[in-house]
């Protein structure tokens, strides 16, 4: 028997397939598992090797496979991390805001409720129509003016904690909300845009007029293991959209 396979920390992967892959398994087995924090680096390599029963080199070659596939980030002199997707600027591709992007902009929670899902809300979450769902009604601000109206939905129970709170105490960025009060996070997300119309109560939060064109964006959001976790709607104004993308 080898090293490697005496490992109890390979003890339950597959046993025909390459050392390397079992390591690599079990790591996403262990990623998924949120076992490490965003802020955490994952354990020294020398360790980690140790754990498994493997060299340096083997590992790093896991490791670069994981970071090649968006699971890990590996940063020189403070180590390697669980990627986790960075929403923060993605509303600059499309909205122009003075100031540029490292800011984030503010937001207020208008309504929070639970319901039951609609159905095309149902169909991007995954569940049954009329599964219970947490709805957040939302306005985004830059420098105090508001630019953007998001309706937000989110499966229960698993998002009760989110519910129970004071929403006063939800941050600007939900995503490391989720993380940090029920250890849920976001690995990537697909987003679709298209045009439609304001109504009268998004006109009235976006000072403009009823029948104002407005850009409208899709987003459903999954954790690592490509679990739907969060489907969003977000309205902004025609005027501001801007579309940059770098080709290279």
């Amino acid at each position: 028997m080898t090293q490697a396979s005496a490992s109890p920390a390979l003890a339950h992967t597959d046993q025909r397939l390459p050392l390397h892959a079992r390591v690599k398994d079990d790591m996403i087995r262990r990623i998924r598992a949120n076992e490490w924090g965003s802020s955490t680096p994952l354990p020294a390599e020398s360790a980690l090797s140790e754990e498994y029963g493997i060299s340096v080199g083997t590992l790093r070659r896991v490791l670069a496979e994981l970071a090649a596939e968006g699971l890990l980030e590996r940063h020189q002199g403070r180590g390697t991390y669980v990627r986790r997707a960075t929403f923060q600027n993605s509303l600059f591709r499309f909205f122009r805001m003075h100031g540029g992007t490292g800011q984030t902009p503010g937001s207020r929670i208008l309504e929070r409720n639970t319901q039951d899902s609609p159905a095309e809300v149902a169909a991007a979450l995954n569940l049954e129509e009329q599964s219970p769902v947490l709805h957040l009604h939302r306005l985004r601000l830059w420098q105090d003016t508001p630019f953007l109206v998001e309706d937000i939905w989110l499966p229960l129970p698993k998002f009760q904690p989110i519910a129970d709170i004071d929403p006063a105490e939800l941050g600007s960025l939900l995503y490391p909300e989720y993380e940090n009060r029920i250890g849920l996070v976001i690995g990537s997300a697909t987003e679709e845009l298209s045009v439609t119309q304001a109504t009268e109560p998004q006109a009235a939060l976006l000072d403009c007029a009823a029948g104002d064109p407005l850009v409208k964006i899709n987003r459903i959001a999954r954790t690592h293991t490509g679990d739907v976790a969060e489907y969003r709607e977000s309205y902004g104004l025609a005027s501001s959209f801007r579309y940059q993308v770098e080709i290279n």
